[in-house]
């Protein structure tokens, strides 16, 4: 044998010891999954070293693997069984899309020999399947590609704007041999154009009142405290995005001046006396009703600063300056003078609710950010309690809450799950409304197998808050399935191996939330509230 062959033949590995190789180098120790016959080879003689995690639902896996990559700033590695598995996870992959959350997603396909006959469990056009919503999709020509798609699955889902790739693997390459790869360093950092930034400067400087308008990209960027110090120099008010996914500056600061509206008309009114408006780690802007943006109509200078090539070229109007969100905040800061403007009134916080019964949300909501640790990570999908959460629950800043920028239910539980993992020396607290929660029930039992730090607490107002508050707001009526009644939240957890408690009035609920978030593993507190309907928009005229 030449010495050429010699060597060749001793680096030779098989894809899967490529594979598991590659996720060590990556430092990935936690494969999300809920396994099938097509994955099997892959999972055989399963080391010790990287943690099969367990969902039982496909969804389930892709929520829980989402919250474990924002928790550990990390790509999530998850395995879904065939094209069937593929579809149940298509709604949180959607979700991982739009929180921009880095996953590398596997997926089995049937043995390539028998392709052909279109075989049971096979996937026509694997790759096709879950784009759009995946930056990077493939099935290789080649067994011993794999390991190489795999790393480049990793490297795109890593870059920002972070999101979703994919790779469909046949049960067969697992076994085939290759050539060991090393894993590579790619930076992502991306500095901000500096004539751009000399025009934000003078535009900021000469600004009487400025505003600044954060979205779920700098908390992502963990660059919250250089928000905060960039902010403090401007002396400029600062707002949160519509449908922002995370908290991007401590709610309970001086300049911060409160959530802006998903409604055109509503955020224009909240922004018209500001000048300039500069956008940072979000869109310019999320809505969700219509209306008339008078914000686009000229009057107000717009800069956004973004990560997301495809954000700055859908802006209707004003400069877009693409970088990453830390090298650009660091820049501005540094050129930025001190003004002398006056400091901004931020927003006044809403006095305590009253007890009453039933319970108010208010209460609960209150009751809750009172007594949750300070050092909670918050994971909530209770849409239709969205604006009295944001008025009652001030969060801290840089990784203390999350959610779900899709609109798709299903998430929030399996996401704090994940969340859990991947922070256990800490409390992740599940807010989470009755009708969200059933979409993903069976995350619990992953959550209790595991004896997690978490507290799940379900607002049950026996229905679906958000559509009833539509029905209004869109004025039509006799809506069918909006209602969800006779639903016991207690013995579906305890039947997951939880510990649970309902608490129906409001001097239980002080001392229900003190025992449940002092729980050493799972608790579930099912809070029977107010059926009352949020107004989430105003009415149509």
């Amino acid at each position: 044998m030449s010495r050429k062959s010699a060597k060749s033949s001793s680096s030779s590995v098989s894809v899967k010891d490529a594979t598991l190789n590659l996720l060590r180098a990556f430092g990935i120790r936690k494969v999300f999954g809920n396994p099938g016959s097509t994955e099997l080879p892959f999972l055989s003689d399963w080391p010790d070293d990287i943690d099969y995690v367990l969902g039982l639902q496909e969804a389930s896996v892709i929520g829980m693997a989402d919250g474990y990559a924002q928790a550990t700033c990390n790509a999530g590695f998850v395995n879904l069984h065939s094209a069937a598995g593929v579809g149940n996870a298509l709604g949180n992959i959607y979700t991982a899309h739009r929180n921009q959350t880095p996953l590398v997603i596997t997926a089995g396909q049937q043995a390539r020999s028998i392709l052909p006959l279109q075989a049971f469990l096979y996937a026509e056009r694997a790759s096709e399947f879950p784009r759009p919503y995946v930056k990077f999709s493939v099935e290789p020509a080649r067994a011993e590609d794999v390991p190489a798609a795999i790393a480049r699955a990793y490297y795109v889902a890593m870059q920002p704007p972070c999101g979703p790739a994919f790779v469909s693997v046949p049960i067969d390459d697992w076994t085939h041999q290759t050539q060991a790869l090393e894993a590579r360093s790619v930076s992502r950092e991306l500095g901000p154009d500096p004539d751009a930034m000399k025009a934000l400067v003078a535009a900021l400087t000469a600004s009487k009142r400025p505003a600044m308008v954060v979205g779920p990209g700098v908390d992502r960027a963990q660059a919250v405290d250089l928000m905060v110090r960039l902010a403090e120099k401007a002396k400029a008010a600062v707002w949160v995005s519509p449908f922002s996914a995370r908290c991007s500056f401590p709610e309970r600061h001086p300049l911060f001046a409160g959530f802006l509206h998903a409604s055109p008309a509503q955020l224009s009114d909240a922004l018209r006396d500001h000048d300039p408006v500069v956008v940072i780690g979000a869109p310019v802007f999320t809505f969700h009703v219509e209306g008339h943006a008078s914000i686009f109509d000229g009057t107000t200078t717009i800069f956004q600063i973004t990560d997301d090539p495809t954000a700055a070229a859908v802006s209707p109007r004003g400069t877009s300056i693409i970088a990453t969100m830390k090298p650009a905040l660091a820049m501005l800061a540094e050129m930025l003078p001190e003004t002398k403007r006056a400091m901004p009134a931020g927003r006044a916080l809403a006095p305590a609710p009253r007890a009453s019964d039933p319970i108010p949300v208010e209460f609960l909501l209150h009751a809750l950010s009172c007594a949750m640790p300070d050092n909670a990570a918050l994971v909530e999908e209770a849409p239709s309690h969205r604006p009295a959460m944001q008025k009652f629950m001030p969060m801290r800043g840089q990784d203390s809450f999350y959610t779900m920028a899709s609109g798709g239910l299903g998430y929030g539980l399996p996401a704090a799950v994940g969340m859990a993992l991947g922070r256990p020396d800490r409390r992740t607290v599940c807010l989470v409304g009755d009708g969200s929660a059933m979409y993903s029930i069976q995350a619990l039992w992953t959550a209790a197998q595991r004896n997690l730090p978490l507290t799940v607490v379900v607002i049950n107002n026996a229905g679906y808050g958000a559509m009833r508050s539509f029905s209004q707001v869109m004025q039509v009526r006799n809506v069918p399935g909006l209602d969800l009644p006779d639903i016991d939240f207690v013995r579906i957890a305890q039947g997951l191996g939880c510990d649970a408690v309902r608490v129906s009035k409001s001097s239980e609920l002080a001392p229900a939330l003190a025992r449940g978030l002092a729980h050493d593993g799972v608790s579930l507190i099912e809070v029977i509230v107010d059926s009352a309907v949020p107004l989430l928009y105003a009415r149509k005229s």
